[in-house]
């Protein structure tokens, strides 16, 4: 469970100087590094942010420590959703992402107070352990989920709602002014500035930490009800036993969220249904006494567009460039969707490869060149042939044996291409 109270500000009098402490910016200064990201408004990358840094942080680090810091706007970039349309990001400085990495030093002393039940941006918790959290709530009976979709979450969040709570477990008067300036820094967008009324702008280190914030009176008010659920930053799913409880629980939270919180739920994409007709995290529920995590069919949708864009027809670039761009969608799907308990991944690793048996056949596009790249593959003139004259599509064609035999898994194994199979299990 949450502490009943938040961490006592008299604790927190002199965190500025913890902010600041060399072996912190330090930490920090890797951090930001180490994460790459692309630059701010004042194009300093972060390549470039080291040297940077050390000329002015005596002037920045005593602007801190008085607190006059002052952030630059951000600059907001629009990347694609995973199911259609663009997301809002706020890129701040390097320099900016610096200090509100340092600022993270906040999170020790906040962690404790948040719920057992929330999950995401947490140190020693991930989204596999919500989704194990969830399929345990189903097989102990608890077979219809609430979940609530919070309509542009980062973008709605009420600032001085959030101050108030930032207020009850800081002390430091300078910490706060500078937690509220980075709130209200702007947006940079075509060469105008926006003001910041509302929301944490997606892209700041600091960030998630305030988003567990704003969200942990909802997960109080979750647990002051004895619901159980799981909160992983702004999804969150409620469990219960009858769908007509699970409607209630829907409108009276609804009303709690929007009210009390000021922040406005999604009703298209919010739902009361059974587990195993919605998705969570990426992962969904076997209709089973016992049920299993496997992949969500979203998921494999999108990773299967995505590896269609970087096998497509139109890249116009060689076999082992697709495998180099594929493989870090690859390992990192194989990683984390390695937790399903259905082994759906040996299959889409044969998916992929029946894609570049298919790129491959498309930019040989000749008869000729098909017949002299599948002998130098090894491939018997005879059989080749055969895949040759076939009148078949390059779709169909790359299930034909001539390409199984140039392009064996071996052999795309050797040219570099990765195994989400084998992911999984590292």
């Amino acid at each position: 469970m949450a502490s009943s109270e938040p961490e006592s500000p008299v604790m927190t009098s002199t965190l500025m100087e913890a902010i600041c402490d060399p072996d912190n910016i330090a930490s920090a200064v890797h951090a930001v590094v180490r994460n790459k990201g692309a630059p701010g408004v004042d194009g300093i990358t972060v390549r470039l942010l080291p040297g940077v840094l050390q000329a002015r942080w005596p002037e920045i680090a005593n602007q801190l420590l008085q607190g006059r810091y002052q952030p630059q706007p951000v600059r907001r970039v629009q990347i694609p959703k995973p199911a259609g349309g663009t997301r809002d990001l706020g890129i701040p400085t390097a320099i900016d992402r610096v200090i509100q990495q340092a600022v993270q030093q906040l999170q020790p002393l906040w962690d404790p107070t948040f719920s057992e039940h929330s999950y995401g941006f947490r140190p020693g918790r991930s989204a596999h352990q919500a989704a194990a959290q969830a399929q345990a709530y189903v097989a102990q009976g608890y077979r219809i989920v609430v979940d609530l979709d919070l309509a542009k979450f980062f973008d709605r969040v009420n600032h001085d709602r959030l101050m108030a709570a930032v207020a009850a477990r800081v002390s430091d008067r300078r910490v706060l002014r500078l937690i509220r300036s980075f709130l209200t820094a702007g947006v940079l967008h075509g060469g105008l500035l926006e003001a910041s009324r509302e929301g944490t702008p997606q892209g700041g280190p600091l960030s998630p930490l305030l988003s567990n914030l704003v969200l942990d009176e909802l997960d109080r008010e979750l647990e002051r009800r004895g619901h159980h659920f799981v909160r992983y930053a702004d999804d969150c799913n409620i469990y219960g036993r009858s769908e007509a409880a699970g409607r209630r629980v829907m409108a009276s939270i609804t009303r709690f969220i929007e009210r009390r919180l000021k922040l406005q739920v999604n009703a298209a994409k919010s739902a009361v249904a059974h587990p195993w007709q919605r998705s969570f995290l990426g992962f969904t529920l076997t209709e089973e006494p016992t049920p299993c995590r496997r992949i969500a069919d979203k998921a494999v949708a999108r990773f299967k567009d995505r590896v269609r864009h970087l096998t497509g027809r139109n890249r116009r670039v060689s076999l082992q460039r697709m495998i180099a761009d594929l493989n870090p969608l690859l390992r990192g799907w194989g990683g984390y969707f390695g937790f399903s308990q259905k082994r759906e991944l040996p299959s889409l690793d044969g998916w992929v490869r029946r894609r570049l048996r298919c790129a491959a056949w498309i930019q040989w596009k000749t008869r000729s060149r098909r017949l002299g790249e599948l002998g130098r593959l090894g491939v018997s003139r005879r059989t080749a042939f055969a895949a040759v004259m076939s009148p078949r599509g390059p779709w169909r064609v790359s299930t034909n044996e001539a390409l199984h035999l140039g392009f064996s898994k071996a052999r795309l194994r050797g040219l570099g291409l990765a195994c989400m199979e084998n992911a999984a299990r590292t």
